[in-house]
């Protein structure tokens, strides 16, 4: 099953659900979100809560794309109010990728920071189930302002030095009234990052990773497979420039989603009841890796089959100056 938000002909939002091929309407649902709140308050699963609520009219979700009405499948009223973090060094093929951009030794036999880190993973990412795993890279993005809807641009700032494309799958959540983190499912992710910004010194990892994002168009509900196998292109007009084939999902990660999952959603901070959190959970291919510069009108595609419909944003640069401060 897999849940969709889009703005309907009338202008207002509605909720679909697929299931089995065919994609309708939640009757009387508007958001993932609220739909969510209301299967933590009655103690059912997210399936049950659809079931009970029905469906109505069929949605035709590929001409929802083209008119550019699909939003994010998860949001929050309050953007403030919806965290935007990530984890890296996740898969079992982004250790090189990451360790070309900013190797700093040239003896071979010495490990890099960025080498290290995988190591750590290798050894204790995926702990016995109740035990406690290595500590991934954690990074912050922003709140749910920088989420770009699908099919919206990704803009990147005008400071900024690049803007890549990173293919990841997403875990998306929100936080029930007790406190506890509930997961709703997982999404197709452009976690988009300034990595020539990233090249420069790996302390600036922290700045290359406020940028905007995106993920959907839509939501898987469930388990995430084990073995995911999807593709990242590059259209510049009617060309591709770039494609490569991505994998993901705990069989090529050398970190269980539980462990990660368990070393976010420790801090107390991001367990505030009402919250909603989308954590991206790694990559392991990138255009940047393979000497690609990205241009504005750039069209990032991203898809893999248990996700339905394919992620695609278009590159723009950014127009606003930082801003003067004032004493006051």
């Amino acid at each position: 099953m897999r849940l969709a938000q889009i703005v309907d002909e009338a202008g207002k939002r509605a909720l679909v659900v697929t299931a089995r091929g065919e994609s309708r309407l939640v009757k009387g649902a508007r958001t993932t979100y609220a739909l969510a709140m209301e299967a933590i308050e009655t103690g059912e699963p997210l399936r049950a809560r659809v079931a009970a609520r029905g469906v109505g009219k069929p949605v035709d979700l590929a001409r929802a794309a083209r008119d550019g009405r699909i939003l994010a499948p998860l949001d929050h009223a309050d953007p403030a109010h919806m965290l935007v973090t990530g984890t890296g060094l996740t898969h079992l093929g982004s250790a090189e990728g990451r360790d070309k951009m900013h190797r700093a030794l040239d003896d071979a036999a010495t490990l890099t920071d960025s080498m290290k880190m995988f190591k750590i993973g290798l050894e204790g990412g995926k702990p016995a189930k109740g035990a406690a795993g290595a500590q991934p890279e954690w990074f912050y993005k922003g709140d749910g302002s920088i989420v770009a809807a699908p099919g919206a641009p990704l803009v990147s700032p005008a400071f900024a030095l690049d803007g890549g494309e990173e293919p990841e799958l997403v875990g998306l959540y929100v936080i029930a009234p007790d406190g506890s983190p509930r997961r709703i499912g997982f999404a197709l992710g452009n976690e988009f990052s300034d990595h020539v910004t990233e090249r420069q010194n790996y302390l600036y990892l922290a700045h290359s990773k406020l940028r905007p994002c995106s993920f959907g168009p839509e939501l898987l509900v469930g388990d995430l497979p084990e073995d995911v196998r999807g593709v990242s292109r590059i259209r510049r007009k009617k060309e591709v420039v770039w494609e490569k084939p991505f994998v993901s999902g705990e069989h090529n990660m050398s970190h269980a989603i539980a462990n990660l999952e368990a070393h976010h959603f420790k801090y107390d901070l991001f367990r505030r009841p009402g919250d909603a959190h989308a954590h991206f959970f790694g990559t392991a291919t990138l255009s940047f890796s393979d000497g690609v510069a990205t241009q504005p009108g750039d069209v990032f595609e991203i898809e893999a089959e248990p996700f339905g419909l394919p992620l695609r944003n278009q590159l723009k640069i950014g127009k606003s100056k930082p801003p003067r401060i004032r004493a006051l």
